[in-house]
This record gives structure tokens, sequence and C-alpha cells, in this order.
């Protein structure tokens, strides 16, 4: 009976296929299976991204009630739309359990015997540990970029014992060069030089605590953003026993960590230089950090949403994420008027990528045809606080995670004017590439690469948990390629938005924004989910990415 339904089954989903790329016979069947992406349109996006964002919504951090409201919103819309509930126990809702921490203005962080540091302007400050105060007080020692690896012969860590002992890290990694140009990846930023790895690898050989030395370039944004990521609530996954925890974890501006080693009698810059060598040694500084550090703790839920549109094969699927957190409220500034600003509503981070996902999903409920494997739609949680509803996601998979045969994700939409092209961060990793492009080539469009690639974009969103665990995923970037008389003018309201607007309580929706081109965009990213739904070979990674591993 297995065989003969495997059989039927096979013979369904070609016969569909068949249905979907057959010429003028079968033309109106095959438009009356498919989803009607083109009835996507700029007023449904913009009505979703109206009420994500709104002031009513005070900025949807995890576990408050403006998070709750956007997460039942949510499932409401999923239900409208017809579908069935894959969170927990019959529910929309996956039930994420995170650590709640907000640093109190006692906390006190000094080099030596010198006055406190000024939270946030000059260092903010978190810890993996639960407790409600915490003090640490350990020697420095500078690790370069705190890079443990093999493949490239490189060990910052080598010859010292930093248990127990705070390391002073810098961010990003080494750049190649020409006797070695695929050093590190090249030009393109590996996960060595993200700033989440440096914590872990330091966790890992014992120290006690980490500070991240931020300068603009090598974070690839400027302090402001460091102060407004971090300088209110954290948030963190509770800890798994027997994983290693830092007791400091800390960002410091260059001024400081200048500051810092200079006490030390180094320079520097020269530490820098001589940390893009092979073979350099850490520094003990002789300096040490002491903290006092107070804060408020507390265990609470925030859930990922999530729904599926089950198909004729729900033993498999494919994915399409978007994170609907956002920063909060900021705390009142001492000397600020009391009508100022202090919401962070997330408009183009992420309500827009949440509108247009919702847009999507309604397009493919609307579908003549059951897709063949079954569509998952996650909206996830504390994105940004370090992709922890992704990766509580895939701890906690609705599928095996093997099952899942791709997924799409939306981190902001184009909202600044027309584009030829559409950038799909690691869509070059996998054969989801390929497919991209022959849909993108039935309407003239171009999938390009990130061509920031040493920015890290690929390592930012909730894609990146699925891709460590095997699943092909892509992520949608901001577009490059402005095209049109008002190209020039686009172009410049985008690095507007990166440099004044990002994450800031200035990222609201806005009257003048153009949905046109994400309108497009949405209607490609949507028949590629559904390409991706029906193709019989399950996408893949290129053999030699590293991504390739935890599927094999």
């Amino acid at each position: 009976m297995r065989a003969r339904g495997l059989a039927a089954s096979l013979l369904v989903t070609a016969f569909t296929l068949f249905l979907l790329f057959v010429d003028k016979p079968g033309r109106a069947r095959r438009d009356s299976l498919l989803p009607p992406f083109g009835s996507i349109s700029a007023a449904e996006v913009a009505e979703h991204l109206r009420f994500l964002s709104s002031d009513r919504l005070e900025g949807r951090a995890p576990a408050t009630a403006g998070g709750t409201l956007a997460a039942e919103y949510l499932a409401e819309q999923l239900t409208r739309l017809g579908y069935a509930p894959a969170g927990d126990e019959g529910t929309f809702f996956q039930r994420v359990p995170v650590v709640e921490s907000v640093i109190d203005p006692q906390t006190t962080i000094r080099i030596d015997d010198q006055p406190a540091l000024k939270i946030p302007s000059e260092m903010v400050v978190f810890s993996d540990l639960l407790d409600q105060t915490i003090a640490v007080s350990a020697d420095v020692v500078f690790v370069g970029h705190g890079i443990v690896a093999p493949e490239y012969e490189w060990d910052d860590y080598a010859g010292i014992n930093v248990t127990g002992r705070i390391v002073l890290v810098m961010v990003n990694e080494p750049a190649a060069t020409a006797a070695e140009p695929a050093l590190f990846g090249g030009a393109e930023l590996s996960y060595y030089g993200r700033w989440t790895y440096k914590f872990e690898e330091a966790a890992r050989h014992g120290a006690v605590g980490v500070i991240l030395i931020h300068t603009d370039q090598s974070a690839t944004y400027p302090w402001q953003v460091v102060q407004s990521s971090w300088g209110g609530p954290q948030y963190s996954l509770p800890p798994a026993t027997g994983q290693p925890a830092l007791t400091l974890k800390a960002w410091v501006t260059d001024a400081v960590a200048r500051e810092m080693t200079r006490r030390g009698g180094r320079d520097l810059d020269a530490l820098r230089r001589g940390a893009t060598v092979r073979g350099a040694m850490p520094v003990s500084l002789g300096v040490r950090v002491s903290a006092s550090i107070v804060r408020r703790v507390e265990q609470k839920v925030s859930p990922n949403v999530i729904g599926v549109l089950e198909g004729s094969d729900p033993s498999q699927g494919v994915m399409v994420t978007a994170h609907y957190d956002h920063l909060g409220v900021r705390p009142a500034g001492a000397s600020e008027p009391a009508d100022a600003d202090r919401i962070y509503n997330g408009a183009l981070d992420n309500a827009s990528g949440v509108a247009g996902a919702l847009a999507i999903a309604r397009a493919f409920s609307a579908a003549g045809a059951r897709p063949r494997r079954s569509i998952y739609v996650m909206f996830t949680t504390a994105e940004e606080s370090g992709l922890l509803g992704a990766e509580y996601f895939v701890q906690h998979p609705a599928l095996p995670v093997s099952a899942f045969a791709a997924e799409v994700n939306i981190d902001e939409l184009n909202v600044f004017g027309p584009s030829g092209d559409l950038v799909l961060l690691g869509a070059e990793r996998s054969t989801i590439l390929a497919t991209a492009r022959r849909i993108a080539a039935r309407t003239g469009r171009a999938i390009v690469p990130d061509l920031e690639p040493g920015q890290g974009n690929f390592f930012r969103s909730d894609h990146f948990p699925l891709a460590k665990a095997g699943i092909p995923a892509v992520s949608v970037g901001l577009p490059t390629q402005f095209v049109g008389p008002d190209g020039e003018s686009a172009r410049a309201r985008r690095d507007a938005f990166s440099e004044r607007d990002y994450h800031q309580t200035s990222d609201e929706m806005r009257d003048d924004w153009n949905y046109d081109s994400a309108v497009d965009d949405l209607r490609l990213l949507g028949e590629l989910v559904w390409t991706l739904a029906h193709d019989p070979v399950m996408p893949a990674y290129r053999a030699d990415d590293p991504f390739a591993r935890p599927r094999k």
C-alpha cells in the first residue's frame, strides 16, 4: 500500500508541475492553480505595516504588552487565511523562554582604580548569568580577533591560558592577502568575524569575560547602534546545562580601548597591526577590569508565531520567515522633554518584512492547488536580541530539520524606489540561486549577491540559525541597482536610512515610501517559495560550503 501511495503521490506531483509549466492549452488551468501573486498590492502591505509599526505596539519588544499584541495580530491573520496552527499544543504560538535583564544605573565598570566608565556612552555591558548582582575583577588579555580556525592554521589563543581572565577582542577578522586571497572567505566576512562568535570562542576557552572593541569600520555600524541595541532590556535563551557562560560581556568605544591598552604600556594600533599576521601571540596588558553589575532579571516567555499550509506531502516543508520584534521603548533621558519620541517603532526593521510575508502567505492560501511540500510561515521573536526565536525553533522544529527543503527570510522591504535587482543573501551558497535566477529572468530582474560582503549581512538575521542547521536559506537584502530618473535619490534615501534611522526611534512609517519595487520583490519571492515547494529535488548547499556539513 505504501509503495502504491508513493507512486500516486509522484504522479500527482508530476501532473501538477506539468500544469504549472505547459504552454497555451493548459495555461488557463495552470493559472487557476497558481497562487495569485499578481494580487499582492502596495495597499495590502501598507495596511499591515501601519498597524505593526504604530505607537500602540510600543516597539514590539519581546514579552511586553506591545509584543504580545503583535503576536496575537499575526495569529489572527494566519487564522483568517486558513493556515493551520503549527506552534505548541495546537496553537499558533511556539513559546520561547527568554531571560530579560535590565542594567541598573548602579552598575560600575572600572579600569584599575580609574573613575567608572560611563554607561552607555562609553560601554555597554551584559552577562550570561542569571544573578541579579554580579561582581567580577580580572586581568585583561588582548587576543587580537579572538579566532581559532584550524583550517586556516590560525589560533589567537595560542600559548596562553585565559581561564578566569577577561579578553579584549577586535571584531571582524584579518583581511585576505595577495598570498592568501581566500583567507577567512576573502572579501566576504565569515562567521569568525561576527561578535557572537567572539563570545562563543572566549567562553570555550574559559574566559570570565569579553570586551569587544567597537569602531564604525570594523562593526560596520556606528556606536549609536550599539547603544540602542544593547542599552535597553537584553534578552537571551536560558543557559543550557553544561554550556560555558560568560560573567561579563561588553562593548567599549575605541577611545576606551586605547586608554586600556595605554595603561598597560601598549599602543592599540600596534596591537591591531600585529593581530593581522598569523602567529601573533596574545598580550597580557597588566591592567585589571572590575565590574559590579546590578540588574533586574526575569524569566519570561515570548512566542514565535507559526502557521502551516499543509502540502500533499506534509513530511517535508519550506519556510517563509520574518521577525516581528523590535527594540521597545527607550528609557527617558534626564534632560529631554517629556514629549520626546522614545518608541522604537521598527517600521522598516521589521514591520515591513512581516507585512510582506503576510501578503505572500495570503497569495499562497488563495492557490487553486495545494503545494507539494507544506509551507510554514513563521514570525520570530527576539531576533534583535541575537536571533533567539530562530535559534529556539531549530532546537524545537515543527518538522525534523532535515525535512525542511529551504527557507526564505524577509528582513526589510525596499520602499525607496524601483530597482533592477533583488539581493538574496546566501543564495550563491546553494542551488536556490539558479532557481531564483530562472524566475527573475522572466520579468527582466537580476538576482545578485551581497555587494557588501565584508559587512557580514548573511549572519545578521533569522535565516542564519537555519543555515547553520543545514537548511538552504536566503534572506532579502536592500537593493543596489536603483533605476529610473529618481534612481540616485532612491539610493540616497536608502543610505540615509542606514546611517540615520537604523535601530533608532526615527524608523517610522512615512507617507513618501514607494512600495512598487517591494511588491515586485514579494511576487518574485512568492513564486520562488512556491517553486521550491514543488521541486522534486531537495535544494542543496554547494558541496564545499560549510553549511552543507550538518545536512550530510
